[in-house]
């Protein structure tokens, strides 16, 4: 009766009270390794997702820069309108052909339907790659 009531009195109760705290202890540790490992992988995927972000904005302003250079009457003999031109012309390729594009009656500005189907299918597929990274990641790993 003198003794207080978290102490063991034999040496068999101190020994289950020892392994269980070992066991609490790995279970512990185990749980923040299994957090640790989640956390990299989310940050890994949000690199990629925000990499992907980054890719098709620049294509998307470069597709957009093109289109303002073909409707304003831009000089396309121009060392930054003809950089630009040769720059997206890659992105162009699969579009080239899709519409003819109506112009002015002279002909001297033209309104590049392409680049903007262009940049609309860019910029749906960039957002179904985004989807994808996201439905890979699953939910945010939980913070203590």
């Amino acid at each position: 009766m003198n003794q207080p009531p978290n102490r063991p009195q034999n040496p068999n109760e101190r020994e289950q009270r020892y392994q269980l705290q070992q066991e609490r202890e790995a279970l512990i540790l185990k749980q923040e390794k299994q957090r640790l490992k989640a956390a990299n992988r989310y940050r890994t995927l949000a690199w990629i997702r925000n990499s992907i972000a980054l890719l098709v904005g620049a294509l998307e302003i470069l597709l957009a820069i093109r289109f303002l250079l073909r409707i304003s009457l831009a000089n396309l003999e121009n060392m930054f309108a003809s950089f630009i031109m040769n720059l997206s012309a890659p992105f162009m390729r699969p579009f080239s052909t899709l519409f003819i594009s109506p112009t002015n009656a002279d002909a001297s500005r033209i309104f590049d339907l392409n680049v903007l189907v262009a940049m609309a299918v860019y910029g749906l597929l960039g957002g179904l790659a985004i989807a994808l990274v996201n439905y890979l990641q699953g939910p945010e790993p939980a913070q203590k």
